[in-house]
């Protein structure tokens, strides 16, 4: 069934991939406080006089990929290398797998002691989505996918989870690489060119791209509207209720 114009898509588009935090939930700003704290408890113990990890340090070297991933992708950044370790590293040892355990550590906490906030405009968006009959998938490089869409109410909305779990389990490259978003085509039966992707963050909307996606939304939520359309973004809007306006 192609996509309806009322929803601000190309004819062609017959699913939709939504990344999580930050498209379909308030869970960014947990994610950032999360890093910023494990990485600031680092810098301090292990590399003092380095300055603190910042907004734009998430939106650069964290924000959509894997944990591990963005541990040594911010690192790097710092020029700091640390031996991997294992998920069985105590939190305050300096390797990649315990300031990942650290940060996820308090994430979970978070999520215990506030719940999950949704984003009014994107579940709405995603509501309409199904009642015009076209599949969703959830795409995020978060371990926590299936709690954080049971705790925000959709999960009878989405068909399909690629998660960091999945991911690990099927050897699957974190964004910018389009591997996750692929996977979420695949699991709902569709060629990328028949699937949007909607993504908030850098990395994800070059995976969109890459993955040779028929259309690929930038939602921006910290003002980087030109940073996500030079990544390759076909729309950016605000809110995802902005793409339903255009064709109302």
């Amino acid at each position: 069934m192609p996509a309806p114009r009322s929803l601000g898509l190309p004819d062609s588009i017959r699913a939709l991939l939504f990344d999580l935090d930050g498209v379909l939930t308030r869970t960014a700003t947990v994610h950032f406080a999360a890093w910023k704290r494990a990485f600031d408890e680092f810098l301090q113990r292990f590399a003092t006089g380095q300055r603190e990890f910042s907004q734009d340090d998430y939106n650069q070297f964290v924000d959509g990929k894997h944990r591990a991933d963005g541990v040594r992708g911010f690192l790097a950044s710092r020029g700091i290398t640390l031996p991997e370790g294992s998920p069985d590293d105590r939190p305050e040892a300096a390797t990649v797998q315990a300031i990942a355990t650290r940060k996820n550590d308090m994430v979970l906490r978070e999520l215990d002691e506030h719940g999950v906030e949704i984003y009014p405009g994107s579940v709405d968006y995603l509501r309409a989505a199904k009642d015009a009959g076209l599949a969703t998938a959830v795409v995020t490089a978060s371990a926590n996918g299936e709690k954080v869409i049971a705790a925000g109410g959709f999960d009878d909305l989405i068909d399909a989870r690629i998660d960091g779990i999945v991911a690990a389990r099927d050897g699957l490259r974190g964004k910018p690489e389009p591997d996750t978003f692929l996977a979420g085509a695949r699991a709902l039966g569709v060629a990328p060119a028949e699937a949007a992707v909607f993504e908030d963050a850098l990395s994800g909307v070059a995976a969109g791209r890459a993955g040779g996606f028929g259309f690929v939304v930038g939602v921006d939520r910290v003002g980087q509207a030109d940073a996500l359309a030079g990544q390759g973004a076909d729309v950016v809007v605000q809110d995802l209720a902005e793409l339903r306006a255009e064709d109302s």
